[in-house]
């Protein structure tokens, strides 16, 4: 396999976002909906808010990935982040989510002052949830009911990492 490029996304980027969160096992793993126009990421990718950090993973110049990183804005939370990731189905279990999260951390943990990373996960994903731990994070709570995924109401778990403890 070639090597997994991370880098910023550009507003060129919207429509290979589209099609990625247009795959049923990619919207389904996160809070996105079915069908993405082109415009809300032509939009996200125009107006990024304060504190968004949009990453994209690519190979040979393809992109197979995503993870956008919220830095918290209000003074007291600004030293904690979360973030959505989204994986092209074609490329899962090729390393690409690991490489995104281990560039958004980097960034968390060198550059933006980030102590506590925190995140909500489908308790049934397994796969994210190994990565997750893989990288430090650990199982903080369970919400039953939390969303609404293919007519079906599921749990989530909420896991943190705190940097340096």
């Amino acid at each position: 396999m070639s090597e997994i490029v991370i880098r910023h996304a550009e507003a060129r980027d919207a429509e290979a976002l589209q099609h990625l969160y247009a795959q049923v096992p990619v919207y389904s793993d996160t809070l996105q909906l079915p069908y993405p126009p082109a415009s809300l990421w032509e939009d996200r990718l125009a107006n990024s808010a304060p504190g968004r950090f949009a990453l994209v993973a690519c190979i040979d110049d393809k992109l197979v990935g995503n993870l956008t990183l919220m830095v918290e804005q209000p003074w007291r939370r600004r030293h904690v982040a979360t973030f959505g990731i989204g994986v092209d189905t074609g490329f899962q279990g090729r390393g690409v989510g690991s490489k995104l999260l281990a560039a958004a951390l980097e960034l968390c943990d060198k550059w933006l002052q980030v102590k506590r990373v925190e995140l909500t996960v489908y308790a049934d994903n397994d796969a994210a949830i190994g990565l997750y731990k893989k990288y430090g994070f650990s199982i903080e709570g369970r919400s039953p009911y939390y969303a609404l995924r293919d007519g079906e109401l599921v749990d989530t778990l909420h896991m943190g990492r705190i940097h340096g403890v």
